[in-house]
């Protein structure tokens, strides 16, 4: 691996932490009262990644009056109540371990790019410990919904890394469209919420099956050809 910057950048929900019990339960909490049925738990897992304005409107399949404000207040108050629990969100088996073997490596810097709003990512990566390592955050209250490639293109600027240095690391097609958009690899988790297939379709250059297969994965991708491998931390 060179000595230039090299910007690793996570999505949270599906990637870093597992909140799709917090989340199904938000969701089943903010449709009640609400005269449209609840979407299967499949479907409601499927936009984990949009902001929440894109989700619910992926939701509605393009229905005019479907209640995308009401639906917003109403997970936002439950999915903040459901985080206090104990327990709740916790994180992927050795998502820590990696993050932070990769935050004490030289040249590189480490990102988040979410459709969680800041307070709400602060607040899950701060009850972790993790806040900390993270030098750039970009956030749903920011920047349009994934796929759009603002929020890499921010961190990017933030930190001054290259694209051809940077990768971002999510379990979404958008997440892989996101990245490719703003000239950045994609490698893909396959524990998340869209299967391995479409995250290759969207353009992943890896998917991985485990969090510590992660660092010889970016060994890899930005070992110069014919050069040794990058030793692990």
């Amino acid at each position: 691996m060179d000595n230039s910057l090299k910007l690793i950048i996570f999505d949270c929900d599906g990637t870093l932490v597992d909140s799709q019990h917090v989340i199904v339960a938000a969701m089943h909490e903010a449709y009640r009262g609400h005269r449209v049925p609840v979407p299967a738990r499949e479907r409601l897992l499927s936009i984990v990644g949009l902001s929440l304005a894109e989700a619910f409107r992926a939701l509605g399949e393009g229905h005019s009056d479907y209640p995308v404000t009401t639906l917003i207040a109403r997970y936002r108050t439950a999915h903040a109540a459901l985080l206090t629990q104990a327990h709740a969100a916790p994180l992927f088996p050795d998502a820590r371990e990696t993050v932070e073997a990769l935050a004490q490596r030289p040249a590189t810097v480490l990102g988040i790019a979410t459709g969680k709003s800041r307070r709400g990512v602060e607040g899950v990566l701060g009850r972790h410990g993790l806040l900390g390592h993270f030098l750039t955050i970009q956030t749903a209250d920011d920047a349009p919904s994934k796929p759009d490639p603002t929020m890499v293109i921010a961190a990017m600027r933030e930190t001054g890394a290259a694209p051809a240095d940077t990768v971002v690391v999510g379990d979404t097609a958008f997440d892989m469209a996101m990245a490719r958009a703003a000239g950045a690899a994609a490698v893909g988790v396959a524990w998340g919420y869209h299967p391995p297939a479409a995250l290759h379709a969207a353009g992943a250059v890896a998917v991985i099956e485990q969090f510590p297969a992660l660092l010889p994965t970016l060994d890899r991708l930005w070992r110069p050809q014919g050069a040794p491998a990058h030793p692990p931390v």
